[in-house]
């Protein structure tokens, strides 16, 4: 039974990724690391200062000191000090969006993005560039950062989170796909897929497929 290390910033990724994992990857023994200081410090910071990517790396290595096969990170305002992670690990670790992004570039050259956390949409964007410029594509990202959608969650209200996100919709017309770009974003996958023709995409069900062919 391999063991997966989930590392949160946030409780409201956690729901969405174990559901993942039951349906795609349930020999998998998950075992959860969280630490909300570090979606507030972010956004109260702005950057990604080297404290916190300092944190980063002593994460990943409790992670693996306590046996994890594999560690997943599951919050998408932090890609640089997740890849400082990842290369002082010897096990497969893997960013939020990362396997979301590949499968992304298969659908075509205009991808959406529907964002709940503006520190998080300008690394993300970073990132999908980088693997487009790294790889055979010319595709192109465009985001929408939902305001009001992340508050309704923390504040227990999924419905009209996941009725915001479905609303701005229409702000994405004629993409190829649609991306939910956090974790948390997931829950409203039903919703945004009853006012789309096109794919649409989740971050936690990409990374669970990508970590059982690299772990599994």
């Amino acid at each position: 039974m391999p063991r997966i290390a989930l590392i949160h910033a946030v409780t409201v990724a956690m729901a969405p990724v174990h559901e993942a994992f039951a349906r795609l990857w349930a020999e998998a023994e998950c075992v959860d690391i969280l630490d909300t200081s570090l979606a507030r410090d972010r956004e109260r910071d702005g950057w990604l200062t080297p404290a916190m990517t300092g944190r980063f790396l002593t994460l990943a290595k409790y992670a693996e000191d306590h046996g994890a096969d594999g560690i997943l990170f599951t919050c998408s305002a932090f890609g640089e000090a997740i890849d400082s992670a990842a290369a002082e690990a010897s096990i497969p670790v893997l960013k939020p969006n990362e396997a979301m992004f590949e499968a992304a570039l298969a659908q075509g050259g205009r991808i959406g993005m529907l964002a709940t956390f503006a520190p998080s949409v300008a690394s993300m964007e970073a990132e999908f560039r980088e693997m487009v410029a790294a790889g055979d594509s010319r595709a192109e990202i465009a985001t929408v950062c939902v305001e009001g959608a992340m508050a309704a969650l923390r504040n227990g209200d999924g419905g009209e989170h996941d009725r915001l996100v479905a609303a701005a919709v229409p702000r994405l017309a004629g993409c190829d796909a649609i991306l939910l770009a956090h974790f948390s974003t997931a829950r409203a996958e039903a919703a945004v897929r009853a006012a789309v023709s096109c794919p649409v995409l989740t971050a936690p069900g990409a990374a669970v497929h990508k970590l059982k062919g690299l772990v599994g």
